[in-house]
């Protein structure tokens, strides 16, 4: 087999850093005059207070994280005959070998489809990343049961060809494995 390279997509990069930058205005906005958006549905200017610190902090590191993204040369998703080189997202750990997948699997979250790999030895990916990376393989592992998830939503891919692609290569090189 060739290596297939599949690159980040800019433009999706871009849109994310725009939206993350939308969500630190609104949620700066809540910091400053949580009077303002008391409503029906939440009288309490401290539950709005706390709701734009939260989206000041997550959607802050989700800008900070598009904006690495856009100066990163290295392709979003490499295939190679050793295993899948992953750079999709924040939890992605590099090098999945081939040898340790055992399956992969579909799952859609708020209408946003990704892939879990499921491995021998989940621990081993989760050992060789540093605090942050680890923490959040973690949580991915109480969640879906692997540490293990690839997005599109980086990449220049449509969904059903980055799976086919993926569980076409996992086939053949189970295949490869036990001849």
């Amino acid at each position: 087999m060739t290596k297939v390279e599949i690159p980040l997509s800019k433009t999706k990069n871009i849109l994310m850093v725009l939206g993350a930058t939308a969500f630190i205005v609104i949620g700066t906005l809540f910091i400053l005059t949580p009077t303002s958006f008391l409503s029906i549905i939440c009288r309490s200017p401290f539950i709005i207070r706390l709701s734009g610190i939260a989206s000041v902090l997550f959607f802050g590191a989700a800008g900070i994280y598009g904006i690495i993204k856009l100066f990163d040369t290295r392709a979003g998703l490499t295939i190679t005959d050793v295993g899948i080189i992953d750079n999709t997202n924040a939890s992605s750990v590099g090098l999945i070998n081939w040898s340790d997948i055992t399956e992969i699997k579909i799952k859609e979250v708020v209408r946003t489809k990704f892939l879990l790999v499921f491995v021998k030895n989940p621990e081993n990916y989760i050992d060789k990343v540093g605090s942050i990376k680890r923490m959040l393989l973690k949580i991915s592992m109480k969640t879906y049961e692997t540490p293990l998830s690839i997005t599109c939503s980086s990449i220049k891919c449509n969904f059903s060809d980055f799976e086919r692609l993926l569980n076409n290569e996992l086939k053949e090189h189970s295949k490869e494995s036990t001849e």
